[in-house]
């Protein structure tokens, strides 16, 4: 066992991360840091801690943390997206910004039309196309979603940009997987490993939208708007469940039945993550390394401080 694993190990170091335009956002327990490449080559890297979420008391409390966790997470992502178009925007424009006023009404925009289509949208759908059944509507509404999620990851990678992102994702899984494999987090290293990951948001999203089905189920089929607040309400529920779902999964992926049950997930990654280019790596292992320097000075003055 190398060093690097007996130290993640001790720490009790869980990572995982969001590809953003030109970088990689990494996450431990306690930091968090992201790397962006500018046009002229240097990596811009930009770290700041995270909220008590994460390794506070209510991390461990099961399908409690989920939904808390993955909103703080959203923002965290947010964040790392807005100082990622900052950091493109201000090579053409010094004065360009995405704080303030921009960056709040691109993220109510944003979530708005996430809520819209996966949501609202597929209820909409289902609803004319199924007028009695309750059960059926449910697998038919949920099997929309699960349309409009494929079709729409899809429909994005189309485009050279998305393309771009998505070969960051397969550099941040690639260098997730060689840490937690205790490779060194070389260039060379990495680029052997694996663009896929058992954790990856991917793999929750489709898990929310198989668990949904089942929790919603028993509800019937209401009309529209009630059908819109109970999907809104029961969120966190769904949320919940899928989370541990997904930790579970991954804590015992080395098992055969559990690695053949989130085959799907893993399939679905084919979409989201390209196979990146050694400056992608370098991006990514960069944001890693910060993230490291990061997580192992708070353990240092947590034990100065004998907690």
């Amino acid at each position: 066992m190398s060093d690097n694993t007996i130290e993640r190990q001790r720490l009790g170091e869980t990572y995982g991360g969001q590809a953003v335009m030109e970088g990689v956002l990494m996450r431990g327990k306690h930091n968090a840091a992201i790397a962006v490449r500018r046009q002229d080559g240097e990596i811009v890297v930009k770290q700041e801690s995270l909220s008590g979420l994460y390794s506070g008391p209510i991390s461990k409390v099961p399908f409690l943390r989920g939904m808390p966790l993955l909103w703080d997470s959203l923002g965290l992502g947010m964040r790392a997206l807005f100082f990622s178009a900052e950091v493109a925007g201000k090579e053409e424009d010094p004065d360009f910004s995405m704080s303030g006023a921009t960056g709040i009404l691109t993220g109510v925009l944003s979530l708005l039309l996430g809520v819209g289509m996966f949501m609202v949208l597929p209820s909409f759908v289902a609803g004319l196309l199924v007028k009695e059944e309750a059960f059926l509507f449910n697998v038919v509404e949920g099997l929309m979603r699960l349309i409009l999620l494929v079709g729409y990851i899809a429909a994005i990678a189309r485009a050279e940009e998305i393309r771009r992102v998505f070969a960051y994702h397969g550099a941040e899984h690639k260098t997730i997987n060689a840490h937690e494999a205790g490779a060194p987090l070389t260039v060379e290293a990495v680029r052997t490993y694996s663009r896929q990951h058992v954790r990856c948001g991917t793999a929750f999203l489709l898990t929310v939208v198989l668990i949904s089905v089942l929790v919603l189920a028993p509800l019937g089929r209401p009309a529209l708007l009630v059908r819109i607040a109970t999907r809104l309400l029961l969120l966190p529920v769904i949320a919940g469940i899928s989370y541990e779902i997904l930790r579970f999964t991954a804590k015992h992926n080395d098992n055969r039945v559990i690695h053949l049950l989130i085959t799907p997930n893993l399939a679905l990654q084919k979409l989201t993550t390209r196979e990146p280019d050694d400056s992608m790596i370098e991006v990514a292992i960069t944001a890693l390394k910060a993230v490291l320097v990061g997580e192992r000075g708070n353990e240092q003055a947590r034990e100065r401080k004998g907690e």
